[in-house]
């Protein structure tokens, strides 16, 4: 007999029960037992719903990826609506892909190849009929030609003149915009994300903005017009949340920048954050910091000591549905 062996018999794995009629919430409960990426999607809803339950906890919510392509813009958007986002950083990609939506454009479904053509055939066939692919999502070129008419006529010339304006600045008249034409196009979808960060004064940071449609936009038009965007000028507004608010909380779908610009928030303030999910497919292994733990975000003073934090690796247009229905499913009960 192994007498001085851990014993395990007190924690058994429970199989998940799945019945029809379930909600995602007592889903959620069957995978608390379970092991794997489901009990890691347990554990995260249970921090999440701690973190909204709390209304003195500010939401910094990290948006990477193609998650507006992939369909996850309604979900951002309610979040910010209902007050569950109180800072969201995101990609000039998401915005982009949001806008377009919010003018009229959609995103399509698509057959991705054909039995006697090989994907590149596929690729090439795409670019010669002025279609773009994400993944298996595709996207007329001629709505980017609506969203550039948009930026000129829209948004850019409210930003002109001898001030240089923040990025965030240009998200909120992004916002505005989008919804002063959704509203006058009577489109059919809702005006999305920048729409209702700027109707609710939620602030958006995009700080690589210049690795977007958006950003190469809002540089051409600077070549002709007295646009200028200071990208350090977001920080001090940042910041300034970040120092008054006294809990807070990450919230971290994907990783690239808007990963890191939502942990290092904490570096220049006294605090750290006291919770914190993140959802990514990226390993931990490769040293780099899309994968890089929460775990090693607290060895950087960024996740408080006693802080609940949960990684979730798995593709997060699974994840971040059943975290948010989830979640929201439970502090409402």
């Amino acid at each position: 007999m192994h007498d001085d062996r851990e014993e395990f018999s007190h924690d058994p794995v429970t199989h998940a029960a799945v019945q029809a009629g379930m909600s995602v919430d007592e889903l959620v409960e069957e995978y608390s037992a379970a092991g794997v990426g489901a009990a890691q999607l347990s554990d995260a809803v249970e921090v999440y719903a701690e973190m909204l339950a709390n209304d003195d906890v500010s939401i910094f919510f990290g948006l990477a990826g193609a998650m507006v392509p992939a369909g996850m813009r309604r979900i951002v958007a309610e979040l910010i609506r209902d007050g569950h986002i109180d800072v969201l950083v995101t990609t000039g990609a998401n915005l982009t892909h949001d806008a377009i939506e919010a003018i009229g454009g959609k995103h399509h479904h698509g057959r991705d190849s054909a039995p006697d053509r090989t994907q590149r055939d596929h690729d090439e066939q795409l670019r010669e009929e002025g279609v773009d692919r994400i993944y298996n999502v595709y996207l007329p070129q001629e709505h980017f030609t609506a969203f550039e008419h948009h930026l000129r006529e829209e948004v850019f010339p409210a930003l002109t003149g001898d001030e240089a304006v923040s990025i965030q600045q240009l998200t909120a008249e992004l916002g505005r915009a989008n919804a002063a034409v959704n509203e006058r196009a009577a489109v059919d979808e809702a005006p999305g994300i920048a729409a209702a960060a700027a109707a609710n004064d939620v602030p958006i940071y995009c700080p690589a903005i210049q690795d977007s449609v958006l950003g190469l936009q809002a540089w051409m038009y600077s070549q002709r017009a007295a646009l200028t965007v200071d990208a350090f000028a977001d920080m001090t507004g940042l910041n300034d949340i970040a120092h008054a608010t006294d809990r807070t909380g990450a919230v971290v779908v994907g990783g690239g920048v808007p990963k890191n610009f939502v942990l290092q928030t904490m570096l220049v303030t006294p605090g750290a954050y006291d919770y914190a999910v993140q959802l990514t497919m990226d390993p931990p292994e490769t040293g780099g910091l899309s994968g890089a733990s929460l775990e090693e975000a607290r060895s950087w003073g960024k996740l408080a000591p006693s802080a609940r934090n949960a990684s979730v690796y798995a593709d997060a247009t699974l994840t971040l549905p059943l975290l948010v229905a989830a979640a929201r499913e439970r502090i409402v009960d």
